[in-house]
């Protein structure tokens, strides 16, 4: 475990330690991309209900169909790597702009209600996260939310996703090496079975499961709009031979149709030299090049959306 990968207890936030706090913050979004949230504000019976049914659901509907994905494509006898393929098993929740909990097949009425709920209180605290990251950059508070806000609002979506155990973990990843698309993401992960692992200085490094915690990474939208001074960073899952983990991420991204650029304050403040580092683009037009580019290099996406910037008239930028 990395003992000193970042952990916030954000129950300081409130108090006379609250500078400290957000000096762990702001360390954690320059230097890892990655930190822990404790006292976060989401009750811990939430976060258990949360679990159980998520584990539940798995057991139900989906442990199965997984066994029978990997005897078709017959993966339990794989000699080499595999690379265009994830040893999990995962459904998609969208909240915002539009809720579709109770449209997607399979859930239990409680479970459908219990989601709803966790999105709305992660929701809040995406907002509250990001307000921090504002304060910490010299930007006035509801910049960030403003920056994603489109037309409709921010978009936000949950992957939940379940790890089952891998026969051939060293040559089946659970998920790939990728920098998330978005903006700020929020994690629910087991806290007994580990897997996830961020690069940092050319290592891999555990994220280490804590019970009741909730991740969190930035995306390459926050590092678009901080001009660089924060970066999304690579991270990926590896499979266990035992215990099945569960992971529920939450995306808070911009709307579809938000134009996306470094907020001017921070251009001012960077070197002379290099001070635009990023291009200006609709967030739709860069989640289209990521979909076919996820597990590539994001430096190349930026470069991409550059050469679509000089085509594109985006006009002034609508702020709500």
């Amino acid at each position: 475990m990395e003992s000193n990968f970042p952990v916030v207890d954000m129950g300081l936030l409130q108090t006379e330690k609250r500078p400290e706090a957000m000096d762990k913050i702001k360390d954690a979004c320059e230097n890892w991309g990655f930190f822990e949230v404790v006292n976060h504000g989401i009750s811990h019976e939430l976060l258990d209900t949360v679990e159980n049914l998520t584990k539940g659901h798995y057991k139900k509907c989906m442990e199965q169909r997984f066994k029978e994905m990997v005897a078709s494509k017959g993966l339990e006898a794989v000699q080499t790597e595999i690379d265009d393929l994830d040893w999990e098993s995962t459904f998609f929740l969208k909240h915002l702009p539009v809720s579709n909990v109770y449209e997607v097949p399979d859930l239990d009425d409680e479970y459908r209600k219990v989601m709803k709920d966790f999105a709305l209180k992660l929701e809040k605290l995406a907002e509250n996260l990001l307000d921090l990251l504002c304060e910490n950059l010299g930007l006035e508070k509801g910049y960030l939310k403003k920056a994603f806000y489109g037309s409709k609002g921010s978009t936000f979506g949950t992957k939940v996703s379940n790890y089952p155990p891998c026969p051939k973990p060293d040559l089946i990843k659970g998920l790939r090496a990728h920098t998330d698309a978005g903006g700020i993401i929020l994690l629910f992960q087991d806290d007994k079975v580990s897997g996830l692992q961020l690069l940092k200085d050319g290592s891999w490094i555990d994220v280490p499961p804590m019970k009741h915690s909730i991740v969190i990474n930035l995306g390459d939208q926050l590092e678009v709009i901080t001009n660089g001074t924060y970066k999304s960073i690579e991270h990926r899952v590896i499979a266990q031979q035992d215990g099945t983990r569960m992971s529920i991420a939450s995306f808070y991204n911009p709307g579809s149709d938000a134009v996306i650029f470094p907020a001017p304050e921070l251009i001012e403040k960077t070197e002379e030299e290099n001070k635009l580092k990023y291009p200006k683009f609709v967030f739709e037009d860069y989640m289209k090049l990521y979909a076919g580019l996820k597990f590539q290099a994001k430096e190349p996406r930026f470069e991409a959306m550059k050469a679509v910037e000089t085509t594109v008239n985006l006009g002034p930028i609508e702020t709500v």
